[in-house]
């Protein structure tokens, strides 16, 4: 057999679209980082940093094996000693037109943002030694495996023999989750939601003004989300094709709805619609349409985007209703999100989509509605099982909230021994020029040292 070429341009397309969607980690960081208390907003980021971090080790020690190595048992978990290390991915596939390593690039970003994402439903009270430990176990007993269920495919050859067994939602169950609606955002989502359950409520939460200390960082946040997320989805086509081209309009469109109808809801709900709806309602968008990009059309997108701004700007009014403290509102938007998202394929899917079926309001029946959420709760309850004990067993044995006197005091200065804002410095400074006695500088400091000396 003559050995097939590595398609250069396909092959641009994935390490780029990696890179973008690498980037989403650090705006997620702006995004979490200025809906928090300014006493809270470095160990935030420091949160998605740190997952960055630890699930770029893991992801290529065992991570990947355990998500994409050859199924060892009725679709649920790859091998995870087949590619331990990466083994034998770095050479040139005479049968492959894609690099293994750009395919292994592009999925671990995916990791990395599911662990961060997690994160914002525990801010301002989690030790930051806690969340680590956290973050490597569940990125290896909840995400490797789930995205062995929804991202690897089963592979034949030319002669119709199987060359590669995947997982079980991909294959057996035949649901479609295009870029991880289920994988990332209800897995995360509901994550979110067992951790605000095991840390508890934050001291003083519906007492205190808890309000975001900079908008400029949550909307500059939303902007790399919705740059990055172009590579999240177009990407996940895994060629620069048709599929990628319909996907990225169909994501642009889908969040441009989301965040009008949700600037709309706070205009008839409150009065007035805010920046941080509109940052909110970007992400609600993009969330909803990750599953189902590739089902829809242009049309069916706008809808996805414009119930999912609605019905998530609703959902984060529920904690205050069922008394669950998600301090940045990631099951609001990411599971209520994702789950909308993931089941309206069941609606809205037209075979004139790149995914080629039909749904509901297509004259496609509810095959795949019921497929959608046969999928979409497997994942839900899979990962709030797990989150929980793990979660529980870790606030039992090493701790997992902070004191009382240091969440008062600040989690920045107590974890990290830092602030994000040198405000001593900043009341110095006001006072000077208020006085007419500026403070001085380190270098007219140290020529008055000299002056002395001499």
């Amino acid at each position: 057999m003559t050995p097939l070429e590595i398609d250069t341009g396909n092959t641009a397309w994935i390490l780029t679209s990696a890179s973008l969607v690498l980037l989403m980690t650090p705006g997620l960081a702006l995004f979490y980082g200025g809906m928090v208390r300014a006493k809270s907003v470095l160990n935030m980021m420091m949160m998605s940093f740190g997952a960055l971090a630890l699930i770029s080790v893991l992801w290529v020690l065992y991570g990947y094996s355990m998500a994409f190595g050859n199924d060892i048992g009725a679709g649920v978990l790859g091998d995870p000693l087949e590619y331990i290390g990466l083994k034998g991915l770095m050479t040139d596939d005479p049968e492959a037109t894609l690099p293994a390593m750009a395919f292994v690039g592009f999925q671990a970003v995916f990791a990395i943002i599911t662990v961060a994402l997690i994160s914002g439903a525990i801010a301002d009270r989690a030790k930051f030694s806690t969340w680590m430990i956290f973050s490597g176990i569940w990125a290896s007993i909840v995400y490797f495996p789930v995205a062995h269920w929804v991202f690897d495919f089963t592979l034949t050859d030319d002669a119709g023999t199987v060359t590669h067994t995947g997982g079980w939602i991909a294959n057996n169950l035949a649901a479609i989750d295009f870029a991880g609606g289920t994988a990332v955002h209800i897995n995360a989502g509901v994550a979110g939601l067992a951790l605000a359950l095991v840390l508890g409520k934050r001291v003083g939460w519906r007492r205190d003004p808890m309000r975001p200390h900079n908008l400029t960082l949550v909307m500059i946040g939303a902007g790399l989300l919705w740059f990055g997320w172009f590579g999240f989805n177009a990407g996940s086509a895994v060629a620069a094709n048709n599929t990628a081209s319909v996907v990225w309009v169909n994501t642009l469109v889908a969040t441009g709805a989301a965040a009008l109808a949700w600037l709309l809801t706070e205009k008839f709900r409150d009065g007035h619609p805010t920046s941080l709806g509109a940052a909110s309602g970007v992400v609600a968008g993009l969330v909803a349409i990750t599953p189902s990009c590739s089902a829809v059309s242009p049309i069916g997108a706008i809808l996805i985007g414009l119930v999912a701004g609605v019905l998530c700007a609703l959902a984060v009014g529920l904690k205050y209703k069922l008394g669950y403290d998600d301090s940045l509102d990631v099951v609001g938007v990411h599971l209520v999100g994702g789950l909308w998202g993931t089941l309206a394929i069941g609606f809205l899917a037209t075979e004139e989509a790149p995914a080629g079926v039909n749904g509901l309001f297509y004259g496609g029946g509810v095959d795949q509605l019921w497929r959608q959420a046969v999928g979409a709760f497997a994942v839900l309850l899979y990962s709030l099982v797990l989150t929980l004990i793990i979660g529980f067993v870790l606030q039992k044995t090493i701790g997992f909230r902070i004191d009382e006197e240091d969440e008062m005091a600040g989690i920045d200065n107590a974890e990290h021994a830092e602030t994000g804002y040198d405000l001593g410095n900043l009341t110095s400074s006001l006072r000077g020029a208020l006085t007419g006695t500026a403070p001085r500088r380190a270098d007219e400091d140290h020529n008055h040292d000299e002056e002395v000396t001499a």
